[in-house]
């Protein structure tokens, strides 16, 4: 009967801890990023009566006989499974989804949580505003992430300044269309007189067209077209312009234009991706011209001056672009002397192609300012993403280099960028939150305020960029908890119904003692 009391009474005790930490979850059914608990119970020690006996030839084996001695709780597990995503607006807020945990420290203390609640304070920390945490990751230098270093305090300062940067490289991407049509002749009249100009008696002659000089030109394709401006060179396309600004190291924008020009089908020499040089292959040549006069006066009395460094590129039947040598150049270029606008007073000079070609060319920028400085500014056009197929035109320029510049906003994607936005339209990166990842979650250690931190069960934290890890960040939102309520409520009332089968077996055995007693009376 001593032995029934006692299991009653482990059973008692056993079922009030379950219902701590029901209530508990209960409790914290709005926390964010709270993970419940769950007890697991195990039997305890069993007393034995009787051991098991082998079975001989004459009897059968027995089988002990045990009487078990109560219960005991064997593990409170946290269960780290995703709650729900809730959105709230706040572009700080975050949600994060898989197996890790936000990084925050204080002072030299190491805490991990699921509770995305960040801001930003008065001197730009991201931080836990509750408790003033700091959320670790990755600075950004220059918009340049590098995210296998150590982590650090997140820092963004409100009105950050951005310095203003020297266009250095403008990249071309896109296809350059391989089969334009070609001029094969052109006429024109200065004053009484006609000229015609054509592929058989005058290849490369060019002219400039204008309302007092009107152009017709003919095509490869049969077609005639009048022009009242642009130049035109017998044996080319119709220049294909691209324009791109470019700043210098005041900030100061600018605009270059470059004209492309197919002028040649030809043969080349030039060594492919394998390192093998192939001779005599047929290829295509495109001439690079600045698509202005060499010296612009700027709207602030400044002047620019260009220059342009190799100015040839070459196609292989292909399509694609090669840096080539030995191209058969095709016939040089010649300025139409007949014509009523001066060769220096052109709007540009196309360029003979070279027999050399490269994927990069370089563009000499030089700006006098009015009171006499000169800043030369070299940039580097990229053509190696440039193809060259039938058809389709979408060659684009995009350039480096910005003014100066104050932070105005920020942005946060899902894995956990942070992208600062600047006054002067650049985007950039800025810092990246970072995610520790155990081998035991489970094993961590609650600290309270939504905390948690290692312990010998946990594993050693497993720090990088969510995408790393298999974890998604969903920004403006938080991570409900993972309560679940009618799941609380039944596990509730069995845990009732155990505490009270228990007190039930306490007061039985109280009542039996207290039978055997009276026997004596």
């Amino acid at each position: 009967m001593m032995r029934s009391m006692y299991s009653g009474v482990s059973g008692v005790k056993g079922h009030q801890t379950r219902m701590d930490v029901v209530g508990n979850n209960i409790a914290n059914v709005n926390t964010t990023g709270f993970k419940s608990g769950r007890v697991t119970f195990a039997d305890t020690l069993s007393q034995t009566t009787a051991n098991a006996s082998a079975p001989t030839g004459n009897i059968g084996g027995t089988n002990p006989k045990q009487i078990g001695l109560g219960v005991g709780v064997s593990t409170i597990d946290t269960l780290f499974t995703d709650g729900a995503v809730q959105a709230t607006g706040k572009n700080t807020d975050l949600a994060l989804s898989g197996n890790g945990l936000f990084v925050v420290k204080s002072g030299s203390e190491t805490y991990y949580t699921r509770n995305g609640a960040f801001e930003f304070d008065e001197s730009g920390n991201y931080v836990m505003p509750g408790n003033g945490m700091k959320v670790q990751g990755w600075m950004g230098t220059n918009g340049v992430l590098n995210t296998t270093g150590a982590v650090t305090d997140i820092v963004i300062q409100t009105g950050k300044a951005m310095a203003a940067k020297a266009t250095e490289q403008s990249v071309y991407s896109y296809n350059l269309k391989a089969n334009p049509p070609i001029i094969t002749e052109y006429s024109f009249t200065n004053g009484t007189t006609t000229y015609t100009r054509d592929s058989t008696n005058n290849p490369g002659y060019y002219i400039e067209a204008s309302t007092s000089q009107p152009v017709t030109v003919t095509f490869s394709d049969g077609t005639k077209t009048t022009y009242t401006s642009g130049v035109y060179t017998v044996g080319r396309s119709l220049p294909v312009t691209t324009s791109f600004n470019f700043y210098d190291s005041l900030g100061t924008v600018h605009t270059a234009t470059v004209l492309l020009e197919k002028a040649a089908v030809g043969t080349m020499t030039y060594t492919d991706s394998t390192g093998t040089s192939l001779t005599n292959q047929t290829g295509t040549a495109w001439a690079v011209s600045l698509g202005s006069t060499a010296k612009v006066t700027e709207s602030d009395g400044s002047t620019t001056e260009y220059k342009l460094g190799t100015n040839t590129l070459t196609f292989d039947e292909n399509g694609i672009l090669r840096t080539a040598t030995a191209f058969a150049p095709a016939d040089p270029l010649a300025y139409d002397s007949q014509s009523a606008i001066a060769k220096d007073d052109m709007s540009y000079t196309p360029e003979d192609i070279s027999a050399d070609s490269a994927a990069t060319i370089s563009l000499t920028a030089t700006v006098s300012a009015p009171n006499g400085s000169t800043k030369p500014q070299d940039i580097t056009l990229d053509y190696s993403n440039v193809t060259s197929y039938a058809d389709i035109n979408t060659i684009n320029a995009t350039a480096n280099g910005n003014a100066a510049g104050t932070l105005k906003s920020i942005s946060i994607d899902s894995s956990g960028v942070i992208t600062g936005v600047y006054t002067n339209g650049v985007r950039q990166s800025e810092a990246q939150v970072a995610i520790a990842q155990f081998s035991n979650a489970a094993g961590l250690t609650k600290t309270g305020s939504s905390l948690y931190q290692t312990s010998n069960n946990s594993g050693t934290a497993n720090v990088k960029a969510a995408a790393d890890l298999g974890c998604t960040i969903t920004p403006s939102a938080l991570e409900m908890s993972n309560v679940d309520i009618a799941n609380e409520f039944s596990d509730m009332i069995i845990t009732q119904r155990g505490f009270q089968s228990n007190s039930k077996i306490i007061t039985v055995s109280d009542e039996m003692l207290e039978t055997m007693i009276n026997m004596k009376r």
